[in-house]
């Protein structure tokens, strides 16, 4: 994730792709548009495969998606949020919401997610076996 709050974490600090949509919005085509706006480029073409959903710690329900492709992780542009950084400064800087893009082993990818996402990758592993 990006933004000053996850300068510096690894283990535990990495996610997937996602954002909030309203009740009137297909959370399948808010997917797509959030794939898009983080990673700087439309997701693979081809069938969606929904791995469920989970609330995090948080109290936000993400919903996710597989799409079988290709993303080469140098071609992350990631767009902007911002925000007053640092705290109470009255300076507000703009930080990318993604900072950068990596694949992974699964043993790896367990460790690097945020807690509340890696039952979307035990999903994934019963689905491709």
């Amino acid at each position: 994730m990006g933004g000053p709050f996850w300068i510096g974490k690894d283990d535990g600090a990495w996610s997937i792709p996602k954002g909030e949509y309203g009740p009137d919005e297909d959370p399948l085509t808010a997917a797509r548009r959030e794939f898009l706006e983080e990673m700087g480029t439309p997701p693979p073409p081809g069938p969606a495969e929904p791995l469920g959903e989970v609330r995090q710690a948080g109290g936000k329900l993400v919903s996710v998606w597989s799409v079988h492709g290709d993303f080469g992780t140098a071609r992350l542009r990631s767009n902007t949020f911002p925000l007053e950084w640092p705290p109470r400064s009255g300076k507000v800087q703009e930080f990318p919401e993604i900072d950068r893009a990596e694949w992974f082993d699964v043993e790896t990818a367990r460790r690097k997610l945020v807690r509340g996402q890696v039952p979307f990758l035990d999903v994934l592993l019963q689905r491709v076996g």
